[in-house]
């Protein structure tokens, strides 16, 4: 890893994200918010004509037709970058990733972590003896009303977490989208390219790590009900998962992509012994806090009494609304803090889902997968 990071805003390069795609974009106005990076290269599509096109329209300085050749140019250059982000399909998320950390570069990762189990515990395995940096964009953790809801949690105020309800219904693949030649849907639902899962993979984690963020409880078994409603897709578009936490707990976890008229609809309830809190992502400037036998308190993000964490993650006074975006963006600036912390020779703080949290998303995914095979039966993550 480079060492002359003080002073100056960090390079960053992107691999995938090419015309046709969302996340790419998310990633770069995220990345680029705070002002602490701006991405000045990137290898954004395997066809290096649409890659070239790609760069040209970000007015990136330098392009490449593929991730071998920039992870090893870029690392020898003296004005090189300080990242690589990756926002490839599943398939691609190890090799590339393996290609820049083992040249000393630090890594932000889409979700999932891999394309398979054996390509997450190398990853992690990697991650672990090259000591570079290396985040996971599970996005949601980076809103402040979820660090707030984390914060409660932790302190005690809910008491003994007895039940989790997790939700995460989209409508996009209610129609065999994938055959009309849509390029984020052609890949998501393709066994060789998402790996064994598509609904579960794609969104299911997301859910399943927003619960082991906010309750601190991992998910010990789960029993699992995964469909392909529409006809002749290879992969889930559709789950319902029963739950059992460390603790005792139990919950529900229900992701959907054929969910007729919803959007982004990401919801968690957390129910304890003492309290409950509730939080939508259609709705993230509101945390409920329902308080036994008190009235229910509408939390709101950015005001002086919410938690030290949940302040630190708010960018605008009370009132003016932050979404995805800069939640999106919390996970960058959490991650060059420790890029930095990591160069003066200090050690990482985290606070951003790291290869760690990728690979327990890739046992939830296979053990959902064992279970629906099994006719539903309990399985053990």
């Amino acid at each position: 890893m480079r060492t002359d990071l003080s002073g100056r805003r960090l390079r960053a390069g992107i691999v995938g994200g090419g015309q046709g795609g969302f996340i790419g974009s998310a990633h770069r106005i995220a990345c680029e918010l705070d002002g602490e990076a701006a991405i000045v290269a990137g290898a954004m599509s395997r066809d290096p004509a649409i890659a070239q096109q790609s760069a040209h329209a970000w007015y990136l300085d330098r392009w490449y037709g593929s991730f071998a050749d920039m992870a090893r140019i870029e690392a020898a250059r003296d004005d090189g970058i300080d990242l690589a982000i990756v926002v490839t399909p599943n398939d691609l998320h190890y090799p590339v990733a393996k290609a820049f950390l083992e040249r000393g570069i630090a890594v932000v990762c889409d979700k999932p972590l891999a394309h398979s189990i054996d390509d997450a515990r190398a990853l992690c395995a990697l991650v672990a003896s090259c000591g570079e940096p290396f985040a996971l964009t599970h996005t949601y953790t980076g809103y402040p009303a979820v660090r707030e809801a984390r914060e409660r949690v932790r302190q005690g105020e809910l008491g003994e977490i007895r039940k989790v309800l997790l939700e995460y219904q989209q409508d996009w693949l209610m129609t065999p989208l994938e055959r009309t030649g849509n390029k984020q849907a052609i890949w998501r639902t393709d066994p060789s390219r998402a790996g064994i899962s598509g609904c579960v993979a794609d969104i299911g984690t997301h859910a399943q790590n927003l619960c082991e963020f906010i309750t601190g409880k991992k998910i010990v078994a789960l029993c699992a009900d995964l469909t392909s409603f529409v006809p002749g897709r290879a992969l889930d578009d559709d789950a319902n998962i029963l739950l059992r936490l460390e603790g005792g707990g139990k919950g529900t976890l229900t992701c959907s992509q054929i969910a007729c008229g919803d959007e982004n609809a990401l919801s968690i309830r957390v129910y304890g012994s003492l309290a409950a809190i509730e939080w939508h992502q259609q709705e993230p400037n509101t945390l409920i806090l329902k308080p036994a036998g008190r009235p229910w308190e509408r939390l709101r993000s950015g005001a002086a009494a919410l938690s030290a964490a949940s302040r630190a993650a708010s960018r605008l006074p009370p009132g003016h609304p932050e979404g995805y975006l800069e939640a999106f963006a919390q996970l960058y600036r959490d991650f060059f803090a420790d890029m930095r912390r990591r160069a003066r020779g200090e050690a990482l703080r985290g606070g951003y889902p790291v290869a760690e949290d990728g690979l327990r998303g890739m046992n939830f995914v296979a053990r959902a997968v064992e279970s629906s095979r099994h006719g539903g039966r309990w399985v053990n993550v």
